[in-house]
């Protein structure tokens, strides 16, 4: 089952964040005033960034920054320059636009173990090209936790978990059917919630009752993989996964494993999913950043790759 999630990240609205503590205890510090700027120009301000400061994500967790307004393509190379990343060992990596709102950074490879991320926004008096300027900076530190990792393979009705590279352990699961495949590709895992409510209506489905794929129903230790509503998670429908039945998207896993999985998953964690029809999620839906290729990657950067 499936239900559509989409305000991720921590809201940056002017005045939102100052020098000190952030929202969720994170920290964004203003890198200046900008009072000249604020008197004759809009100001260029974000929705969010993800992850938010002070937390420890998996190896697949791309910086997300979300612009409150569209970047213009002619400033986007100026816009790079600013969102400064460093980091605690030398990591190749580049920015990559999704649309015109939406700039991710993430290595060639997965982060390596341990490292230390810092993203300092340093936008003051940077432009947009659509009239806006930036009037402060924000400062994100993250850190890149364990290499816990999960194949899903479809036909094989198996979900395989390494830890730093060691199998841990292989459970049962259903992906999607026929009618309602699951997304192939590698999805990095947005949240995950102790109960989610899902409808089938708000993907789409049906919102019919009387329809046979019409569901509403609240689930257990559900982990989020995409935007459009994809979640490994027990189904009360498929209480014993493990054979041909497939879902509507989503991946199944007994009770017992579902929950041994929510407490042992993070965000950041990458999730790969072989051998389903539908083919690969966009890489912004959710973060999906690495079902893109390095060269599809680097294509959607203004600025290159650089060794932060």
């Amino acid at each position: 089952m499936r239900r559509i999630k989409r305000n991720v990240g921590v809201a940056l609205l002017a005045g939102a964040m100052l020098a000190g503590a952030g929202l969720y205890g994170g920290t964004a510090m203003a890198a200046g005033t900008g009072a000249n700027v604020a008197h004759t120009a809009a100001p260029m301000l974000l929705d969010s960034i993800t992850p938010v400061s002070g937390s420890t994500v998996g190896v697949a967790m791309p910086i997300s920054v979300v612009f409150t307004d569209a970047v213009a393509p002619a400033a986007r190379a100026a816009i790079e320059r600013h969102l400064k990343v460093t980091t605690s060992v030398p990591v190749l990596g580049a920015w990559h636009w999704f649309g015109d709102r939406r700039v991710d950074w993430r290595p060639k490879g997965y982060w390596p173990v341990g490292t230390k991320v810092t993203l300092d926004a340093q936008l003051t008096g940077v432009a947009d090209g659509h009239g806006r300027v930036g009037v402060h900076g924000y400062k994100h530190t993250f850190t890149i936790g364990s290499d816990f990792e999960t194949f899903v393979s479809v036909p094989g009705h198996t979900m395989k978990i390494t830890h730093n590279g060691r199998v841990v352990r292989t459970m049962p699961i259903d992906a999607g059917s026929k009618t309602f495949p699951s997304w192939d590709g590698t999805m990095a895992v947005i949240d995950k919630q102790p109960e989610v409510r899902m409808t089938s209506c708000s993907v789409g489905i049906s919102c019919n009752p009387s329809d046979p794929n019409y569901y509403d129903i609240t689930l257990p230790w559900d982990v989020h993989l995409t935007f459009s509503g994809t979640y490994v998670h027990y189904s009360t429908g498929d209480p014993n996964p493990g054979h041909s039945a497939g879902s509507h998207g989503c991946v199944h896993l007994s009770l017992a494993n579902s929950k041994w999985y929510y407490n042992a998953v993070k965000q950041g964690d990458p999730v790969t999913i072989t051998g389903s029809p539908r083919g690969k999620a966009a890489g912004d839906n959710g973060y999906a950043d690495y079902d893109l290729s390095w060269a599809q990657w680097l294509a959607g950067s203004a600025t290159g790759a650089h060794t932060a």
